[in-house]
């Protein structure tokens, strides 16, 4: 097997030399370069890349935080962002870390000095923990916003509030918001979207806070119930399950309560006259993950930017 050192010979210059033009080519006159990387391809060298990446203070890998493994709204994110980060050549781990309170900033110091940056999700402590965060290594935000640094949003809030909005006009004047995580940015932003949307029009009960789980949705159909609604929006797809279920396990049965849900799990389950919305996780996924290798990639800082994604609302009619 050929070595950095049977290159260098074959190029006629020094280790360091042949080194530098694997790794830093710009750093080497171009026709030394050229005949370092010849001399490459006829001895079949494969350069280390892990090594390459220590050399150049880089460890080719990235990392995605999530705030639990419980909600399943982050697995296709996690796979947009592997993808985007295979294209660029890059490993990406994944850990999870709720950023709820300032103790968890020292692990959070520790794993940066192992990656090259990171994609954190939902965080859910203030903005001072996050950008505290933010400050160990070049990072773009998933779901949550603040001011100076990237972010990635899907833009539910809007869908939400279309959603009610929608049942409103289909005669639903007692309708029901079951609100996620505490803590939870986008919660927040559903909660007041779908306030303003159900405002001087229908009463709306916000219930919650609950954990994005289906075991919270059991237990908050009973809430549901009292509340006498008969449109309900859950926070999260796990959550609207668990409702479903126990309203079924109830005898009750749409359309007597009718639960928004998502895409997968309208068409899957045959529902009609059920509103499906549609966020693309692997798409969010892989926009930050291009986000984050571009500021890695930088030589000079990159402006902030703060994107939302819309989220398309399907309204399944009923069929006859």
């Amino acid at each position: 097997m050929s070595t950095l050192a049977d290159v260098a010979a074959r190029a006629a210059v020094s280790k360091a030399t042949a080194s530098r033009a694997l790794s830093r080519p710009e750093l080497v006159a171009p026709e030394t370069t050229e005949r370092v990387l010849a001399a490459a391809r006829e001895l079949g060298f494969v350069p280390n890349r892990a090594a390459r990446e220590l050399a150049s203070g880089r460890s080719g890998i990235v990392a995605l935080v999530v705030p639990t493994l419980e909600n399943s709204f982050f697995t296709p994110i996690i796979a947009g962002a592997q993808a985007r980060a295979e294209e660029a050549g890059m490993q990406l781990t994944v850990a999870v870390h709720p950023l709820a309170s300032p103790d968890e900033l020292h692990a959070f110091e520790r794993l940066s000095a192992q990656v090259d940056g990171f994609i954190v999700a939902a965080p859910r402590g203030g903005d001072d923990i996050v950008r505290a965060a933010a400050s160990f290594k070049p990072t773009v935000l998933v779901d949550r916003e603040i001011d100076g640094l990237t972010s990635v949003v899907a833009d539910t809030a809007t869908a939400f509030g279309s959603l009610v909005t929608r049942f409103i006009e289909e005669g639903h004047t007692r309708l029901a918001y079951i609100g996620g995580p505490d803590g939870s940015w986008q919660n927040g932003q559903r909660s007041l979207a779908v306030s303003a949307a159900a405002e001087g029009r229908a009463h709306l009960d916000v219930l919650g806070p609950y954990p994005a789980t289906f075991a919270a949705g059991v237990t908050a159909a009973a809430a549901v119930i009292d509340s006498a609604a008969t449109a309900v929006v859950p926070y999260a797809t796990a959550i609207g399950l668990g409702v479903m279920f126990a309203l079924r396990t109830a005898g009750i049965v749409a359309p007597a309560i009718t639960v928004s849900s998502e895409r997968m799990v309208v068409d899957a389950l045959g529902f009609t006259g059920v509103p499906a919305i549609d966020v693309d996780g692997d798409e969010l996924g892989h926009v930050a993950m291009d986000r984050l290798l571009a500021r890695i990639g930088s030589r000079t800082p990159l402006a902030t930017e703060q994107l939302r994604m819309p989220v398309p609302v399907r309204w399944a009619e009923p069929v006859g």
